[in-house]
Protein backbone atom coordinates (compact mmCIF):
# COMPACT_ATOMS: atom_id res chain seq x y z
CA UNK A 1 0.00 0.00 0.00
CA UNK A 2 1.43 3.49 -0.76
CA UNK A 3 1.91 6.41 1.41
CA UNK A 4 2.48 9.42 -1.14
CA UNK A 5 3.32 6.87 -3.72
CA UNK A 6 5.84 4.82 -1.75
CA UNK A 7 4.82 1.51 -0.60
CA UNK A 8 4.67 1.92 3.48
CA UNK A 9 6.62 -0.89 3.85
CA UNK A 10 9.77 1.04 2.36
CA UNK A 11 9.33 3.66 4.70
CA UNK A 12 10.30 1.09 7.47
CA UNK A 13 13.47 -0.52 6.10
CA UNK A 14 14.47 3.15 5.21
CA UNK A 15 14.10 3.92 9.12
CA UNK A 16 15.91 0.81 10.42
CA UNK A 17 18.81 1.40 7.65
CA UNK A 18 19.37 5.18 8.59
CA UNK A 19 19.40 4.18 12.40
CA UNK A 20 22.85 2.14 11.08
CA UNK A 21 21.28 -1.37 10.51
CA UNK A 22 22.04 -3.25 7.49
CA UNK A 23 20.77 -6.61 7.85
CA UNK A 24 16.94 -6.69 7.73
CA UNK A 25 14.96 -9.94 8.26
CA UNK A 26 11.18 -10.02 6.65
CA UNK A 27 8.86 -11.99 7.95
CA UNK A 28 6.32 -12.82 4.87
CA UNK A 29 3.14 -15.06 4.67
CA UNK A 30 0.56 -15.15 1.51
CA UNK A 31 2.25 -12.01 0.08
CA UNK A 32 6.04 -13.10 0.16
CA UNK A 33 6.28 -13.07 -3.73
CA UNK A 34 4.81 -9.59 -3.84
CA UNK A 35 6.69 -8.71 -1.33
CA UNK A 36 10.15 -10.43 -2.43
CA UNK A 37 9.39 -8.35 -5.94
CA UNK A 38 9.08 -4.92 -4.60
CA UNK A 39 11.53 -5.31 -1.84
CA UNK A 40 14.59 -7.24 -3.47
CA UNK A 41 17.76 -8.16 -1.80
CA UNK A 42 17.98 -4.77 -0.25
CA UNK A 43 20.00 -3.71 -2.77
CA UNK A 44 18.78 -0.47 -3.39
CA UNK A 45 18.15 0.46 0.32
CA UNK A 46 21.94 -0.21 0.83
CA UNK A 47 20.89 -3.08 3.15
CA UNK A 48 20.81 -7.19 2.79
CA UNK A 49 17.20 -8.53 2.90
CA UNK A 50 16.06 -12.35 4.05
CA UNK A 51 13.17 -13.42 4.13
CA UNK A 52 11.47 -16.07 6.83
CA UNK A 53 8.02 -17.21 5.86
CA UNK A 54 5.57 -17.76 8.47
CA UNK A 55 3.09 -20.36 7.20
CA UNK A 56 0.07 -18.55 8.84
CA UNK A 57 -0.64 -15.38 11.21
CA UNK A 58 0.00 -16.92 14.65
CA UNK A 59 1.29 -13.63 16.14
CA UNK A 60 4.20 -11.56 16.43
CA UNK A 61 5.72 -13.39 19.28
CA UNK A 62 5.40 -15.94 16.97
CA UNK A 63 7.60 -14.06 14.05
CA UNK A 64 10.33 -13.22 16.58
CA UNK A 65 10.47 -17.17 18.02
CA UNK A 66 10.57 -17.95 14.29
CA UNK A 67 13.73 -15.62 13.68
CA UNK A 68 15.30 -16.70 16.59
CA UNK A 69 18.26 -18.71 14.43
CA UNK A 70 18.82 -15.32 11.78
CA UNK A 71 19.29 -13.26 15.16
CA UNK A 72 21.99 -15.67 16.67
CA UNK A 73 23.06 -13.49 19.83
CA UNK A 74 22.69 -10.00 18.88
CA UNK A 75 20.03 -7.16 19.71
CA UNK A 76 17.88 -6.22 17.28
CA UNK A 77 15.05 -3.98 16.33
CA UNK A 78 11.36 -5.58 15.53
CA UNK A 79 9.35 -2.81 13.08
CA UNK A 80 6.20 -3.69 12.31
CA UNK A 81 5.65 -2.80 8.42
CA UNK A 82 2.40 -0.97 8.44
CA UNK A 83 3.90 1.30 10.69
CA UNK A 84 5.29 5.25 9.98
CA UNK A 85 7.13 7.22 12.50
CA UNK A 86 8.33 10.44 11.72
CA UNK A 87 11.64 10.85 12.83
CA UNK A 88 13.25 7.30 12.23
CA UNK A 89 14.14 5.41 14.73
CA UNK A 90 18.12 6.09 15.15
CA UNK A 91 17.90 8.02 18.61
CA UNK A 92 15.69 5.17 20.36
CA UNK A 93 18.19 2.47 18.82
CA UNK A 94 21.11 4.69 19.98
CA UNK A 95 18.98 4.65 23.63
CA UNK A 96 18.80 1.07 23.61
CA UNK A 97 22.60 0.37 23.25
CA UNK A 98 23.31 2.59 25.74
CA UNK A 99 21.54 1.50 28.30
CA UNK A 100 21.81 -2.03 28.25
CA UNK A 101 18.26 -2.97 28.70
CA UNK A 102 16.78 -5.95 28.02
CA UNK A 103 14.01 -4.71 25.84
CA UNK A 104 12.87 -1.56 25.02
CA UNK A 105 9.47 -0.30 23.64
CA UNK A 106 8.01 2.96 21.88
CA UNK A 107 4.79 4.56 23.46
CA UNK A 108 2.76 7.48 22.52
CA UNK A 109 -0.53 8.93 23.90
CA UNK A 110 -3.79 8.00 22.55
CA UNK A 111 -7.29 8.76 22.79
CA UNK A 112 -8.81 5.26 22.35
CA UNK A 113 -6.33 3.09 24.16
CA UNK A 114 -8.43 -0.05 24.45
CA UNK A 115 -7.77 -0.26 20.77
CA UNK A 116 -4.47 -1.00 21.42
CA UNK A 117 -1.25 -3.00 23.63
CA UNK A 118 -1.10 -0.35 26.79
CA UNK A 119 1.47 0.01 29.14
CA UNK A 120 1.67 0.52 32.45
CA UNK A 121 5.00 2.83 33.91
CA UNK A 122 6.55 3.64 36.93
CA UNK A 123 8.87 6.53 36.12
CA UNK A 124 10.41 4.77 32.79
CA UNK A 125 10.24 1.44 33.66
CA UNK A 126 7.01 -0.68 32.76
CA UNK A 127 5.82 -2.56 35.22
CA UNK A 128 2.84 -4.66 33.21
CA UNK A 129 0.99 -4.72 29.86
CA UNK A 130 -1.99 -5.41 28.37
CA UNK A 131 -3.79 -5.96 25.23
CA UNK A 132 -6.66 -3.99 24.35
CA UNK A 133 -7.88 -4.22 27.83
CA UNK A 134 -10.76 -3.12 28.55
CA UNK A 135 -10.15 -0.70 31.43
CA UNK A 136 -6.95 0.85 30.20
CA UNK A 137 -4.55 1.27 33.37
CA UNK A 138 -2.85 4.25 31.36
CA UNK A 139 -3.03 5.86 27.97
CA UNK A 140 0.17 5.07 26.91
CA UNK A 141 -0.11 2.54 23.65
CA UNK A 142 2.52 0.64 22.30
CA UNK A 143 4.19 1.66 18.97
CA UNK A 144 4.86 -1.20 16.52
CA UNK A 145 8.71 -0.44 16.86
CA UNK A 146 10.34 -2.78 19.44
CA UNK A 147 14.03 -3.67 20.47
CA UNK A 148 14.93 -6.45 22.18
CA UNK A 149 18.12 -8.66 23.44
CA UNK A 150 17.99 -12.37 23.02
CA UNK A 151 16.68 -12.67 26.52
CA UNK A 152 13.33 -12.24 24.25
CA UNK A 153 13.54 -15.92 23.17
CA UNK A 154 13.10 -17.19 26.34
CA UNK A 155 9.92 -15.23 26.68
CA UNK A 156 8.71 -16.33 23.14
CA UNK A 157 9.46 -20.09 24.27
CA UNK A 158 7.48 -19.89 27.77
CA UNK A 159 4.37 -18.18 27.00
CA UNK A 160 0.95 -19.83 25.58
CA UNK A 161 -0.90 -18.90 22.39
CA UNK A 162 -3.93 -16.18 23.59
CA UNK A 163 -7.66 -16.87 23.14
CA UNK A 164 -7.54 -15.87 19.36
CA UNK A 165 -4.82 -18.47 18.68
CA UNK A 166 -1.67 -16.13 18.70
CA UNK A 167 1.73 -15.87 20.39
CA UNK A 168 1.17 -12.32 21.66
CA UNK A 169 3.80 -10.27 22.06
CA UNK A 170 2.49 -7.91 24.76
CA UNK A 171 2.46 -11.55 26.34
CA UNK A 172 6.28 -11.98 25.79
CA UNK A 173 7.09 -8.69 27.09
CA UNK A 174 4.63 -8.96 30.34
CA UNK A 175 6.97 -12.59 30.81
CA UNK A 176 10.42 -10.37 30.85
CA UNK A 177 8.90 -8.28 33.33
CA UNK A 178 7.46 -10.85 35.52
CA UNK A 179 10.98 -12.47 35.73
CA UNK A 180 12.58 -8.72 36.71
CA UNK A 181 13.88 -8.23 33.51
CA UNK A 182 14.52 -4.22 32.64
CA UNK A 183 11.63 -3.05 30.30
CA UNK A 184 12.63 0.11 29.48
CA UNK A 185 10.29 2.74 27.73
CA UNK A 186 10.39 5.87 25.35
CA UNK A 187 7.73 8.37 24.61
CA UNK A 188 7.31 9.02 21.36
CA UNK A 189 6.36 13.24 20.74
CA UNK A 190 6.22 13.61 17.21
CA UNK A 191 3.51 11.25 14.92
CA UNK A 192 3.20 8.24 15.06
CA UNK A 193 0.46 6.14 12.54
CA UNK A 194 -0.61 2.55 12.28
CA UNK A 195 -1.99 2.30 8.95
CA UNK A 196 -4.37 -0.39 9.69
CA UNK A 197 -7.42 1.25 8.83
CA UNK A 198 -8.59 3.52 6.16
CA UNK A 199 -8.85 6.87 8.18
CA UNK A 200 -4.97 5.89 9.39
CA UNK A 201 -3.86 5.62 5.52
CA UNK A 202 -5.36 8.52 4.95
CA UNK A 203 -4.21 10.30 7.75
CA UNK A 204 -0.51 9.08 7.21
CA UNK A 205 -0.85 10.13 3.15
CA UNK A 206 -1.58 13.63 4.70
CA UNK A 207 1.41 13.73 7.14
CA UNK A 208 3.54 12.77 4.44
CA UNK A 209 2.45 14.86 2.23
CA UNK A 210 3.08 17.82 4.30
CA UNK A 211 6.47 18.13 4.21
CA UNK A 212 6.42 17.76 0.20
CA UNK A 213 8.40 19.50 -2.19
CA UNK A 214 7.50 20.85 -5.40
CA UNK A 215 8.23 19.02 -8.25
CA UNK A 216 7.00 19.43 -12.05
CA UNK A 217 8.30 16.91 -14.38
CA UNK A 218 5.43 15.80 -16.18
CA UNK A 219 4.13 18.16 -19.15
CA UNK A 220 0.93 20.74 -18.07
CA UNK A 221 -0.54 23.05 -20.44
CA UNK A 222 -1.11 26.82 -20.48
CA UNK A 223 -4.73 26.31 -19.12
CA UNK A 224 -3.28 23.81 -15.87
CA UNK A 225 -3.08 26.15 -12.77
CA UNK A 226 -0.90 24.43 -9.66
CA UNK A 227 -0.85 25.74 -6.17
CA UNK A 228 1.19 24.58 -3.48
CA UNK A 229 3.54 21.66 -3.11
CA UNK A 230 2.54 19.43 -6.00
CA UNK A 231 4.75 17.08 -7.33
CA UNK A 232 4.18 15.61 -11.07
CA UNK A 233 5.84 12.76 -12.29
CA UNK A 234 8.07 11.86 -15.52
CA UNK A 235 5.64 10.72 -18.58
CA UNK A 236 2.45 12.90 -17.30
CA UNK A 237 0.48 14.58 -18.53
CA UNK A 238 -2.14 17.38 -16.90
CA UNK A 239 -4.51 19.20 -19.57
CA UNK A 240 -6.88 21.91 -18.00
CA UNK A 241 -7.06 20.90 -14.83
CA UNK A 242 -6.12 22.23 -11.30
CA UNK A 243 -3.76 20.90 -8.72
CA UNK A 244 -4.06 22.34 -5.46
CA UNK A 245 -1.22 20.40 -3.32
CA UNK A 246 -0.09 19.31 -1.39
CA UNK A 247 -0.28 16.48 -3.61
CA UNK A 248 1.72 13.89 -5.69
CA UNK A 249 1.09 12.18 -9.01
CA UNK A 250 3.02 9.36 -10.50
CA UNK A 251 4.46 8.66 -13.69
CA UNK A 252 2.72 8.19 -17.04
CA UNK A 253 -0.40 9.97 -15.91
CA UNK A 254 -3.43 12.03 -17.64
CA UNK A 255 -5.30 14.63 -15.98
CA UNK A 256 -7.65 16.42 -17.64
CA UNK A 257 -10.55 18.83 -17.19
CA UNK A 258 -10.01 17.85 -13.47
CA UNK A 259 -9.43 19.52 -9.85
CA UNK A 260 -7.16 17.36 -7.87
CA UNK A 261 -7.16 18.63 -4.34
CA UNK A 262 -4.66 18.28 -0.90
CA UNK A 263 -3.65 15.29 0.63
CA UNK A 264 -4.23 13.49 -2.57
CA UNK A 265 -1.94 10.75 -4.13
CA UNK A 266 -2.20 9.42 -7.70
CA UNK A 267 -0.05 6.37 -8.36
CA UNK A 268 1.74 5.46 -11.91
CA UNK A 269 -0.56 5.33 -14.75
CA UNK A 270 -3.95 6.70 -13.84
CA UNK A 271 -5.91 8.54 -15.69
CA UNK A 272 -8.62 10.75 -14.28
CA UNK A 273 -11.26 13.22 -16.59
CA UNK A 274 -13.89 15.26 -15.87
CA UNK A 275 -14.07 14.68 -12.10
CA UNK A 276 -12.68 16.08 -8.85
CA UNK A 277 -10.92 14.46 -5.93
CA UNK A 278 -9.23 15.40 -2.84
CA UNK A 279 -8.08 13.73 0.70
CA UNK A 280 -7.80 10.32 -1.43
CA UNK A 281 -5.32 7.67 -2.14
CA UNK A 282 -5.56 6.29 -6.26
CA UNK A 283 -3.41 2.86 -6.43
CA UNK A 284 -2.17 2.15 -10.14
CA UNK A 285 -4.04 1.97 -13.65
CA UNK A 286 -7.15 3.08 -12.42
CA UNK A 287 -9.62 5.52 -14.50
CA UNK A 288 -11.41 8.28 -13.42
CA UNK A 289 -13.83 9.82 -15.61
CA UNK A 290 -17.02 12.05 -15.78
CA UNK A 291 -17.80 12.11 -11.95
CA UNK A 292 -20.58 14.61 -11.51
CA UNK A 293 -19.65 14.66 -7.44
CA UNK A 294 -16.35 15.14 -6.32
CA UNK A 295 -14.35 12.07 -4.50
CA UNK A 296 -12.81 12.62 -0.82
CA UNK A 297 -11.37 10.40 1.37
CA UNK A 298 -11.46 7.42 -0.69
CA UNK A 299 -8.66 4.37 -1.10
CA UNK A 300 -9.24 3.42 -4.49
CA UNK A 301 -7.23 0.09 -5.22
CA UNK A 302 -5.40 -1.11 -8.66
CA UNK A 303 -6.94 -1.25 -11.92
CA UNK A 304 -10.19 0.28 -10.56
CA UNK A 305 -12.49 1.91 -12.88
CA UNK A 306 -15.41 4.31 -11.86
CA UNK A 307 -17.44 6.44 -14.35
CA UNK A 308 -20.59 7.80 -15.16
CA UNK A 309 -22.60 5.46 -16.88
CA UNK A 310 -25.02 6.60 -19.76
CA UNK A 311 -27.12 2.81 -19.89
CA UNK A 312 -30.68 2.93 -19.05
CA UNK A 313 -32.41 2.09 -17.00
CA UNK A 314 -30.48 4.58 -14.67
CA UNK A 315 -28.79 2.76 -11.52
CA UNK A 316 -25.90 2.58 -9.67
CA UNK A 317 -23.97 -0.34 -10.59
CA UNK A 318 -20.92 -1.96 -8.54
CA UNK A 319 -18.83 -4.49 -8.58
CA UNK A 320 -17.22 -4.56 -4.59
CA UNK A 321 -14.28 -6.94 -3.10
CA UNK A 322 -14.91 -8.02 0.50
CA UNK A 323 -14.83 -5.92 3.57
CA UNK A 324 -15.65 -2.93 1.32
CA UNK A 325 -17.50 0.45 1.88
CA UNK A 326 -19.43 2.02 -0.51
CA UNK A 327 -21.30 5.76 0.03
CA UNK A 328 -23.47 6.93 -1.98
CA UNK A 329 -25.55 10.50 -2.27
Amino acid sequence: MPIANKPILFYGIEAIRDAGIQDIAIIVGDTAEEVKQAVGDGSRFDARITYIRQDAPLGLAHAVKISRDYMGTDPFVMYLGDNLLSGGIRNFVDEFQKGKFDAQILLTRVKNPGDFGVAELNGDRVIGLEEKPKQPKSDYALVGVYMFTPRIFEATDKIKPSQRGELEITDAIQYLIEHKFHVQSHIVEGWWKDTGKLEDMLEANRMVLSRAKRSLRGTMDAKTRTEGEVLVGAGSVVENSILRGPLVIGERCVIQNTYIGPFTSVYDDVTIRNSEIEHSIVLERCVIQDIPVRIEGSLIGKEVRIQRSQLKPTAYRFMVGDSSLVDVL
